[in-house]
């Protein structure tokens, strides 16, 4: 290789600095002070002690004394002197005829003067004396260069605050401006309809305002207006904003995104001025599109808030974008579209038709469609040929598109962790093990006494739902410390739409199984059952309050959709109507407890069975349970999932994790 090629490739390599205009200033800025210094005479001469001046002056080697500003005065020697031995060597390398030798600090000038004039007529001197007044530009930079530091900065503020600066959206002057981010041909977004795995009713509904916006005379000869805006409510993690996404990718038309909390400022009037300066960039560039992610930040229901002041910025920036959608004048192709989760507290009016034509619910995926979620977000894996994605959709029921994203990255961390070279199916069942129960702690230390009431209390969850018919079928039991729980059962739960009582009370039967195995064995509960109590108190309040499943309340439900009650000091109901409820809350718990005591004692020696092999191999599964109990007494109308491959798997609960007991 021949290294003059090596050297010439390194140089070519090296950066070298960009060229700066502030660089002309710094090179003026260095060259006046420089001027500074080497014209001013004080830099080639010698300071006087006044014995030295004295000597001086009687040899009457001095030409000239020159009184510069009444304070210094400088000493100008002969030529024919300056030839002496002892001016030579004070000579720097600075002097130049023109320039004082010496300078001598005189004190008060008028006995000065006095003193030079008395010398001259006693000693007939001949030289000359003038005074002079000097100004040092160097000193007075120095004097004003506070004034010169304000000065700058100041017109730095001013150049950021008429837009000279980075950051538009943070400048005083531009504070009123809107931080839209814009989407165009410039700068297009890459995510299509098809990135948006699941979600076909939405789809349909937004893939409409797009042909729309593709070939409007399809729709405005037959009569048709274009829909003013579309909202997009549902669960977190659905995909609301992926489908955002994809509209702007898909619609070829200016789009405009941002946040709802990006109205929201410190000051006055900026909401509402930055909602008119949105609006006004997108008329001009219509059709246009505008997302707002997360509109309940500025579009919650007005004067709800009177207890604490009420907040008047927000309900101002809302009543401009009321009329920005719907107002006087408002007759431009400028489509809305926005997403929240919390529609229950949006205001009315935002939510009539003409502002939002459309509402579109983004629901949790079904079957299918996580399915082809998974499809979507294993793609830049490198799988292992025993992945099975059907069952893997099975197995995550309640999960949404955000959750099978978390679940395929966790996998693809675990199987790197354990330095495969592809992941396999086992990597996502782990999983799916620390997404529902935490990571595994094996080496927490439980004594023996807490760890045998621990077995018991899985068995006695385990024994129940094997003998309930409503109840979800079972698929692990675990006594191994997961997260901040000391045990788990997992349930496979189905995919219902509608629950009926017989389901509740025998999902809370199972659920209280695990206290009441304690108190059968041992004689003795602990507090082990608190996320038991919880959910099963969550469940009878439902029961009674909301969905009408109690006869002594009746066909009533204390539930408000519209969240108005949330601003309510009252209850919905009298306070003999609120004992009844607490008394019914009660019974239904204390029925279901004593249910499940009676369906532990009848198989007390299957639970201890099972009790005990849960000891000793720590991690039971339902072909564990068959041996014991044999087969489920009811006929399982669900699909059989779990093959001879992945019996030793576990299984993701609901949404609610209703079906999930931790301790």
């Amino acid at each position: 290789m021949n290294p003059n090629k090596k050297n010439t490739s390194n140089n070519k390599n090296i950066k070298t600095p960009k060229f700066n205009f502030y660089w002309i200033y710094g090179i003026i800025f260095v060259l006046f002070i420089g001027y500074q210094l080497f014209n001013d005479g004080n830099m080639s001469s010698r300071n006087l002690s006044q014995n030295e001046f004295k000597t001086i002056l009687d040899a009457n080697d001095i030409e000239k004394i020159m009184i510069v500003n009444r304070d210094i005065a400088n000493i100008y020697i002969k030529k024919e002197a300056l030839e002496k031995e002892k001016y030579k060597k004070d000579k720097g390398s600075l002097y130049t005829s023109n320039s004082p030798l010496y300078f001598y600090d005189f004190g008060d000038l008028q006995n000065f003067e006095k003193e030079l004039k008395a010398e001259k007529e006693a000693k007939n001197l001949d030289f000359d004396t003038s005074n002079v007044e000097r100004t040092n530009l160097l000193d007075q930079i120095f004097m004003y260069l506070p004034f010169i530091f304000l000065i700058g900065l100041w017109i730095y503020f001013m150049r950021r605050m008429s837009g000279g600066g980075a950051g538009g959206g943070g400048q005083i002057f531009s504070i009123g401006k809107s931080k839209a981010k814009l989407f165009d041909q410039d700068q297009k977004v890459k995510t299509s309809f098809k990135d948006v795995a699941g979600l076909e009713g939405a789809k349909e509904e937004v893939q409409e305002i797009v042909d729309f916006l593709k070939s409007p005379d399809k729709y405005t000869s037959l009569g048709g207006k274009i829909p003013k805006g579309a909202l997009l409510v549902g669960p977190p993690g659905t995909g609301k904003t992926l489908l955002a996404k994809a509209v702007a990718g898909e619609a070829h038309v200016p789009f405009f995104s941002l946040s709802g909390s990006d109205f929201v400022e410190m000051f006055v009037g900026v909401g509402a001025s930055r909602v008119r300066d949105l609006f006004k960039q997108a008329q001009q560039k219509a059709p246009s599109i505008i997302f707002i992610d997360e509109i309940d930040a500025v579009g919650r229901s007005r004067g709800k808030n009177n207890i604490t002041g009420g907040n008047d910025e927000r309900e101002n920036t809302l009543n401009q974008l009321l009329t920005e959608m719907d107002g006087f004048g408002t007759d431009t192709n400028v489509i809305v579209l926005a997403a929240t989760n919390r529609a229950d507290v949006l205001d009315k009016a935002l939510l009539r038709a003409g502002r939002f034509d459309r509402q579109i619910y983004v629901d949790l995926p079904d079957l299918n469609e996580r399915a082809a979620i998974f499809k979507v977000h294993i793609k830049p894996l490198k799988l292992s040929k025993d992945v099975d994605i059907d069952f893997l959709s099975q197995q995550t029921p309640g999960f949404s598109g955000a959750d099978i994203a978390n679940l395929c990255n966790e996998a693809a961390l675990i199987a790197a962790r354990k330095s495969k070279k592809a992941v396999h199916h086992q990597d996502f069942l782990d999983a799916v093990d620390r997404i529902v129960g935490g990571l595994e702690k094996k080496n927490k230390i439980i004594a023996p006494k807490e760890k045998k009431t621990i077995a018991y209390h899985e068995a006695g969850h385990a024994t129940a739902s094997w003998m309930l018919e409503h109840a979800a079928p079972l698929v692990k039991v675990t006594i191994v410390p997961r997260g901040q729980s000391l045990g788990a059962a997992w349930y496979l739960p189905e995919e219902r739409q509608i629950v009926q009582s017989e389901q509740m009370l025998d999902e809370m039967c199972a659920t209280l199984a695990g206290r009441a195995a304690e108190k059968l064995m041992f004689n003795k509960i602990s507090t082990g059952a608190l996320n038991d109590l919880e959910k099963v108190t969550k469940q009878a309040r439902a029961m009674v309050t909301i969905y009408g499943l109690n006869e002594k309340i009746g066909n009533l439900t204390y539930y408000d959709s519209s969240g108005q009650s949330d601003y309510n000091f009252t209850k919905p109901y009298s306070e003999k109507t609120a004992q009844i409820i607490d008394k019914e809350i009660s019974k239904i718990i204390e029925e279901q407890f004593e249910r499940a005591v009676q369906i532990l004692s009848k198989n007390k020696d299957k639970l201890t069975t099972l009790a005990e092999l849960l000891l000793e191999k720590e991690v039971i599964f339902k072909k564990d349970l068959e041996v014991i109990f044999g087969k489920r007494p009811f006929k399982e109308e669900e699909k059989e999932i779990i093959d001879k491959k992945t019996e030793n798997t576990i299984d993701k609960t609901n949404s609610e994790n209703s079906s999930k007991t931790q301790e």
